[in-house]
């Protein structure tokens, strides 16, 4: 067997592997279509998450999705939704309760209150209305990861602003997502479709005599979008927009090599970038073998070099969990398993706190973070993957349930023995620790 046969084979078992360690997951989970059908109302000790939704998406027919996973127009359009959040007693900080039914039951599960498309100047004056009522005029802009329908997106921001106790205007840019994990391909071209629209979001916010800050949190696949967008904005004004303060990027699928490239690209008076590691996770891992590629971001080891005197040189902040020990087995969603992290973050954000020590432990040392990285917590919540490999959000399995089918027993005969060459093999992408 030829060595170029031998490595194609490798990375079809790694594929095999992954596809059937979510099937196996996708058999467990199972959603309703239209959770985002406005219920009649609330119900006594939830909680509501008011937020602005940019977005590339195409329209949906059924008003219960609003928009799809197909790409619209390259300028975005708009929609404000109101999330009502159970009640403290029944669930857990870092989760999502998605309803089992449409309609949904607040008392139990997050269900939207409001959810109606807006016109630019409509969007405009409830930005202005938010923001007057908003300590420090701060603005948090998130960019959801790969694999993400357009409610998944939504109900998750939600999760993030509420667990964080984050006092900022929630502002939603979703792009074209088809929530499928065979849709890896034209999920990336959405992003590259979605960072003009991204890039002309933000300067329109930055430009904003009334907005105090803005913090940008960036997530897998959607650190693309982020990266690309102030990378372009930085050409084209000769710097990104000094009110864009933070910006955040969460276990990033992207090449270390190109990072390099665009960060050159956005001048001395940059932002604060914090940056999210975690050498064992398993998602960036099986993404760096399948690809072929370099180092992904998201999952270098901050004190070996050239890494460790490259980030001290561009003073990029680095929150290493590796040493986090979570229930998520690809350890791709952290945040998510850590209801302590959330907490502990979120109330550097209220404290209005900056990071100052560019090499940010666990523990106590945590709470360091950076004003805009409260809500970074809940940008790994749940288990949203950067890989085509990998597991999906539990809301979204389904999507892959049906199409793994298809591919018949096979991927169920290769499980086990991929599993361990994932794991433990002698040409392992991911060995256990001692």
């Amino acid at each position: 067997m030829s060595q170029g046969l031998a490595s194609l084979l490798r990375r079809t078992q790694l594929i095999a592997g992954g596809l059937a360690m979510a099937f196996t997951l996708a058999a467990c989970a199972g959603t309703p279509r239209g959770v985002l059908l406005p219920v009649a109302a609330g119900t006594p000790g939830t909680t509501q998450v008011d937020m602005l939704v940019a977005t590339t998406r195409d329209r949906a027919t059924d008003p219960g999705e609003m928009y799809t996973g197909e790409r619209g127009t390259p300028q975005a359009t708009f929609a404000n939704i109101t999330v009502s959040i159970p009640p403290q007693q029944v669930r857990q900080v870092g989760e999502v309760q998605w309803p089992r039914s449409v309609p949904g039951n607040p008392a139990t599960d997050f269900v939207a209150l409001r959810a109606d498309s807006l016109t630019q100047p409509q969007a405009l004056k409830w930005f202005n209305r938010k923001l007057a009522q908003t300590p420090q005029r701060r603005v948090l802009v998130f960019i959801h990861g790969f694999n993400n329908r357009f409610e998944d997106a939504v109900f998750r921001f939600a999760q993030i602003v509420h667990d964080s106790d984050a006092p900022v205007v929630p502002v939603l840019f979703t792009w074209p997502s088809r929530g499928s994990l065979f849709a890896y391909g034209y999920d990336r071209e959405s992003s590259n479709f979605s960072r003009d629209s991204l890039e002309n979001l933000l300067t329109h916010l930055a430009q904003d005599p009334s907005v105090g800050e803005i913090s940008i949190l960036a997530h897998s696949m959607g650190n693309w979008v982020a990266i690309e967008a102030l990378r372009q904005m930085a050409i084209r004004n000769k710097r990104i927009a000094p009110k864009i303060r933070n910006v955040m990027l969460a276990a990033p699928d992207v090449d270390v090599d190109v990072f390099r490239s665009q960060f050159t690209q956005f001048g001395p008076n940059r932002p604060n970038f914090t940056l999210f590691v975690s050498q064992d996770d398993r998602a960036l891992a099986v993404s760096r073998r399948v690809w072929g590629s370099t180092s992904r971001l998201g999952a270098i080891d901050p004190e070996a070099e050239p890494y460790r005197t490259e980030l001290a040189q561009e003073k990029i902040t680095v929150i290493d969990l590796t040493s986090l020990r979570t229930g998520d087995s690809l350890n791709h969603a952290k945040f998510a398993q850590s209801p302590q992290v959330v907490q502990m973050i979120g109330q550097r954000l209220a404290s209005q706190d900056t990071i100052t020590d560019s090499r940010v432990g666990l523990g106590e040392r945590i709470v360091q973070v950076t004003t805009g990285a409260a809500a970074t917590v809940g940008s790994a919540a749940g288990v949203i993957i950067s890989a085509p490999v990998a597991v999906i959000d539990p809301r979204t399995r389904e999507n892959f349930g049906g199409q793994v089918k298809e591919l018949g027993a096979t991927i169920g005969d290769a499980a086990t023995s991929t599993g361990d060459l994932i794991v433990e093999g002698p040409n392992a992408v991911v060995r256990r620790r001692p």
